[in-house]
């Protein structure tokens, strides 16, 4: 007899009623009546209703056991999509389930951070909390596709380096066979090199940061979504590429997570024509900062958002012209007034999403500024032999995924968005055991040497 294909939990409405359907998921709710129990399975795709009686002789496995279901698809109107299933066969596929954490099947978790944290295996279970990366997930597609409809080609660089990226400040120095190295910060230098190879680059991958803050909106380690193009004429190039990136992104989410969205009661955001964009100057007069600030600070991108939801009807602000004194020694200045930069932050909904810029390109500029801030070029040999060859003006931008998603979710912590956050707290995560913790293996290793 042929194998009864798996229907979807999803897929189970289009099943022609009184034909056998085989389901695969895990027990998401039972409820056992006088007469009657109702097994709700949940799958990727959704759950689905599965009725047993007396008759079917049937044991119902615990809630969250990994089970397979062969029945007869029974059209109920009641049922979830108006069909459920009857006179089943159910196979547990592993030992019963413990009883999770959390009670899974109400529509939302009641438990504090910790609590979701602690026992994140299991609570990402929740539809409503997987719900969270199914966005992240949908606006990683967005993000690519844009791109690679543009004439991006996608790179990946190397996680341990040689020097520090941004400042010495907040790396994580690591032993590299008994020399110093570093995990990266950023893919900066790279993504500018292979501009002189590819000139439009884009990369998605982790980077790491030894942020000592234990804040809302920091992590030790996050994904970042880095695109650098040459040939552009300033920053404001770069941001005509970002609002398409981001345009991108929302649209990836209509796409591929609209059911995401319904159960988060997500607001997704209206992409301006083009973003409004304001002098860092005009921002400190407008949230009455001192003309001398260096930064913006959160209550400033708060009250900065705020004006631009009011002005534009904008989710999006963007402000330039940072001081350069603020700025990576490879920002390019402002033409006329080097004392601010052609760089910007884009804000959304009050809150820092991404930096980017003009990059410095001429050799000569970057000896320049790497004397200015006390060091020798030759320390960057590796990284300034693609300027001595020759490298079009160019620019990028860095766009944090977690950040993004906590704002569209309007999470209030960074960490409710984020698959295993890494912070000042010690991982609970499971690690694999080091190979040296193998002699059978180290054994065959050396015998084959």
């Amino acid at each position: 007899m042929k194998p009864i294909d798996r229907t979807l939990a999803a897929g189970l409405t289009a099943a022609t009623p009184g034909t056998t359907v085989r389901l695969c998921g895990h027990v998401h709710r039972r409820r056992e009546l006088a007469a009657v129990t109702f097994l709700v399975l949940r799958d990727r795709s959704g759950s689905a209703q599965v009725v047993i009686k007396p008759a079917d002789g049937q044991q119902t496995p615990p809630e969250e056991t990994p089970v397979e279901v062969v029945g007869i698809a029974t059209a109920n109107p009641q049922a979830p999509g108006g069909v459920e299933v009857t006179s089943p066969v159910v196979t547990s596929l592993s030992d019963p389930a413990l009883s999770p954490p959390v009670e899974l099947w109400r529509p939302e978790l009641a438990a504090g951070l910790p609590t979701l944290l602690d026992h994140a295996p299991v609570t990402w279970r929740h539809p409503a909390v997987r719900a969270r990366w199914e966005l992240a997930a949908a606006s990683l597609r967005g993000f690519r596709q844009t791109l690679d409809a543009a004439g991006f080609t996608e790179v990946h660089s190397p996680k341990i380096v040689e020097s520090v990226t941004e400042s010495g400040a907040n790396v994580f120095e690591i032993d590299y066979f008994g020399r110093p190295a570093y995990l990266a910060q950023s893919p900066q230098f790279y993504k500018q090199q292979l501009v002189g190879v590819f000139e439009r680059v884009y990369e998605v991958g982790p980077v790491f940061r030894a942020e000592p803050h234990d804040t809302v909106r920091h992590l030790a380690e996050y994904v970042s979504l880095d695109v650098e193009l040459g040939f552009i004429r300033d920053h404001r190039d770069v941001l005509t590429v970002l609002r398409e990136v981001v345009a991108g992104m929302v649209e990836g989410i209509t796409t591929y997570a609209a059911d995401a969205v319904e159960r988060l009661g997500a607001e997704l955001p209206v992409m301006p024509a083009e973003i409004p964009v304001i002098h860092f100057t005009e921002a400190l007069k407008l949230v009455g900062a001192p003309e001398d600030e260096p930064d913006l600070a959160p209550e400033h991108e708060r009250a900065l958002g705020a004006w631009a939801r009011e002005t534009y009807a904008s989710d999006f602000l963007a402000v330039e012209g940072y001081p350069m004194r603020k700025r990576p020694f490879y920002t390019h200045p402002q033409p006329g007034d080097e004392r601010w930069s052609n760089s910007f932050d884009l804000i959304f909904r009050g809150l820092e999403l991404v930096t980017g810029g003009q990059r410095l390109h001429r050799l000569t500029d970057y000896e320049q500024a790497i004397r200015a801030r006390g060091e020798e070029p030759e320390a960057y040999a590796s990284y300034l032999q693609a300027f001595a060859h020759g490298m079009p003006p160019h620019g990028g931008f860095a766009l944090g995924l977690e950040r993004w998603v906590a704002r569209l979710v309007q999470a209030a912590n960074i960490r409710e968005v984020t698959l295993f956050p890494r912070d000042l707290h010690p991982p609970l995560a499971l690690t694999a055991r080091p190979e040296s913790a193998h002699p059978d293996r180290n054994q065959r290793r050396v015998g084959a040497s």
